[in-house]
């Protein structure tokens, strides 16, 4: 049972996915509130030509692939301004275009970054300056949080309503945007690029179907992603299998199960009550 705590390889990939599930687990409330699921998927896609041409200029692919996550955040604010596209049009429209570009960056340059690592990360083999790094992001996160959380949630829900009231909207967006690109990039060593979307809306949306209240949102999406994160890599090793998509695995299945817990929940409260409703408004004062 506790053979896998014995490498040294498994303790730093027990270490760097319990860090990466920090901050995906408070940014996937924000992003399922606000409905910027998509923006994750398009961000995390996004950086693949950043990281080739990070690793062309001899410089650290974190930097690159943050560069690349925050032009497709800003081209597509700039294309969703000024053209009648909906965002996730312009959104599908960009991202598929920069993970494009990416491909056939690698294509023509020859890399010593494996595709497939960066497609689906490589916690096995992660060190310790990758661990720290991760740290300082989550750090950055949480501390963000603290400090910017109420306001964040009020221009989550209304963003209107926070212009108006003299919030700085526009730093909250753009600093929520800046702290999803670096998240993203630092997962990009545990889950990869594509997987990362799962850890990014997973945990919110469990927890949005427990509860309706925020603080205690965050709570159990916090939980969830811990749990999930630790128990894919610890069964990962007995199960010979990729530690990332196990965990993705087991965030899946406790979503169905929560689903269908709540489903029948609510098919019980409407046979005792026909006429009361589930009052489903999300509590976040």
């Amino acid at each position: 049972m506790l053979e896998p705590f014995t490498f040294i390889f498994m303790q730093q990939a027990f270490l760097i996915v319990l860090l990466v599930a920090i901050p995906t687990a408070l940014l996937s409330c924000f992003l399922v509130l606000k409905g910027w699921s998509l923006m994750g998927d398009a961000i995390s896609h996004s950086v693949l030509p950043g990281v080739v041409i990070a690793y062309v200029l001899a410089i650290p692919y974190i930097i690159g692939a943050f560069v690349a996550g925050m032009f497709c955040a800003l081209a597509t604010g700039f294309i969703k301004d000024n053209s009648r596209l909906k965002e996730d049009t312009v959104m599908g429209v960009v991202f598929s275009s920069m993970f494009g570009l990416g491909l056939v960056l690698m294509t023509k340059i020859e890399s010593g970054v494996h595709l497939d690592h960066i497609l689906f990360g490589d916690v096995l083999g992660v060190s310790w300056t990758d661990i720290i790094e991760v740290s300082l992001i989550a750090l950055l996160v949480v501390i963000f949080m603290l400090i910017k959380g109420k306001d964040l949630l009020v221009f989550v829900f209304d963003h209107q309503h926070a212009k108006a009231i003299g919030l700085p909207t526009g730093l909250l967006h753009y600093g929520l945007l800046s702290l999803l690109s670096l998240t993203i990039v630092c997962a990009l060593k545990a889950v990869g690029m594509i997987l990362v979307i799962a850890m990014l809306i997973a945990p919110g949306a469990i927890a949005f179907l427990l509860t309706n209240k925020f603080q205690n949102m965050l709570i159990v999406a916090l939980l969830v992603s811990l749990f999930a994160s630790f128990f894919g890599v610890y069964l990962s090793f007995f199960l010979d299998s990729a530690p990332a998509p196990t965990i993705i695995m087991l965030l899946s299945i406790i979503f169905i199960l929560v689903f269908i817990y709540r489903s029948y929940q609510a098919k019980v409260t409407a046979s005792k009550c026909p006429t009361q409703q589930e009052d489903t408004a999300l509590n976040y004062v």
